[in-house]
């Protein structure tokens, strides 16, 4: 749940590059996680766009590793690749770790996909890792599976 707006309802600006000085990700919360989870991993993308016509989607924030006590991420989650409670972060399509908001161009809503992900361990990877590797590195781990959309459009 994300207290900000309704699933499937439109992100408000302050999440988006439209927010001056620079865009703040939402607070995400959650409950009823598999008594069995290690870690939570999150991936917020754009189902929408396909960069070059290519196949992938863009990636705007990737975290793994959330402590499996966790039931939130705050708002306003520190561009760090490493937080002090060990959650990493990678790159999103900026190539910057942290959250990157929505910005679709002009035109029809977006489609912003976060999923978030029960795993039965922790995730080695390096925060310079793509989605493909936490992709890969959550393949056989996952317990759970929780999905919220929010549209932007400009």
């Amino acid at each position: 749940m994300i207290p900000a707006f309704s699933d499937g309802g439109d992100i408000p600006v302050k999440y988006t590059c439209a927010a001056k000085p620079s865009a703040v990700s939402p607070d995400l919360q959650w409950t009823g996680a598999p008594k069995e989870t290690a870690s939570f991993a999150l991936i917020l993308h754009d189902p929408d766009a396909h960069p070059n016509k290519g196949m992938s989607d863009v990636t705007h924030w990737m975290l793994w590793n959330v402590p499996a006590t966790a039931a939130q991420l705050p708002e306003g989650v520190p561009v760090n690749p490493k937080l002090e409670d060990g959650t990493m972060q990678g790159k999103n399509i900026r190539g910057a770790n942290g959250y990157q908001g929505p910005c679709p161009p002009p035109g029809k809503p977006h489609h912003y996909t976060f999923e978030l992900y029960a795993l039965d361990q922790k995730v080695d990877l390096a925060p310079d890792a793509t989605r493909a590797d936490l992709l890969r590195a959550m393949d056989g781990h996952i317990i759970g599976k929780a999905v919220y959309i929010g549209l932007f459009h400009q």
